[in-house]
């Protein structure tokens, strides 16, 4: 299983690159981050230069894909997200997608189908692929227009392009859904990322509901080789909710 480390949450309110040094310290090789725009870029890449670390995954802009009349600004996000992450060697973007706008859900769907596939040839451009995420609207997202993975899958088939896939996130799809390890096994070809946290409370791995060790043996059954992000916000010292799950 290979792990990397939402920076951000697991070490909030740390500086960004003493969190680096710390999950490099416990053996964890690829790190990653929400909005590009407000790091230090510069500062980050020599920082995984000097630790050898891989980035795996960061966010584009925050635009809807939904609201077909943000299509231009979506767009220009992503350039930007794509030129960010490539110079980070970074080979995943996460997208959110955007509010639902109170409208037809079947109109706002479409724009989102057309907004990705405007967005293929960006990404095999850029050799990056571009993971939509689901997120729950119970806890945390109140409002958002994407909460089913089922659909998320459904909308990944109608771009039919390798390089737009889901991020799952489990703890957001365990709140939303649940059937965590069919879904994933039957659609893990359409999976490019996995997030994970403990529910309720998004904390550390082991509390709570979810099973994570017969979730990640279900994932490593399928011959998934990506990242699986640790993105909770801790509990208890840092070192000890990563040292769980890597058996020290």
């Amino acid at each position: 299983m290979k792990i990397s480390i939402s920076v951000g949450a697991v070490y909030q309110g740390h500086d960004f690159v003493a969190g680096m040094r710390a999950m490099k310290s416990l053996g964890v090789a690829a790190f990653e981050f929400w909005g590009w725009w407000d790091q230090d870029l510069a500062r980050i890449r020599a920082a995984k230069e000097e630790l050898n670390l891989t980035a795996a995954a960061c966010c584009t802009h925050f635009i809807s894909l939904v609201d077909a009349a943000r299509r231009a600004d979506y767009l220009q996000g992503l350039r930007d997200s794509i030129q960010a992450a490539r110079s980070l060697g970074c080979k995943t973007l996460i997208s959110q997608v955007g509010n639902d706008l109170g409208t037809s859900r079947y109109a706002q769907k479409r724009s989102l189908i057309a907004g990705l596939k405007a967005s293929v040839p960006y990404l095999e451009e850029g050799d990056v692929t571009l993971t939509i995420e689901p997120l729950n609207t119970l806890e945390d997202h109140p409002g958002y227009y994407l909460t089913s993975s089922d659909e998320a899958f459904e909308i990944v088939d109608a771009v039919g392009n390798p390089k737009v896939k889901v991020l799952f996130d489990i703890y957001h799809q365990q709140i939303m859904e649940g059937h965590l390890i069919r879904r994933i096994t039957e659609n893990i070809d359409k999976i490019g990322h996995f997030h994970a946290a403990g529910n309720p409370g998004r904390h550390e791995l082991y509390y709570g509901e979810i099973n994570y060790p017969e979730v990640f043996r279900a994932i490593d059954a399928t011959g998934y080789r990506g990242y699986i992000g640790f993105e909770y916000f801790p509990l208890d010292d840092p070192r000890q909710g990563i040292q769980a799950f890597l058996g020290k």
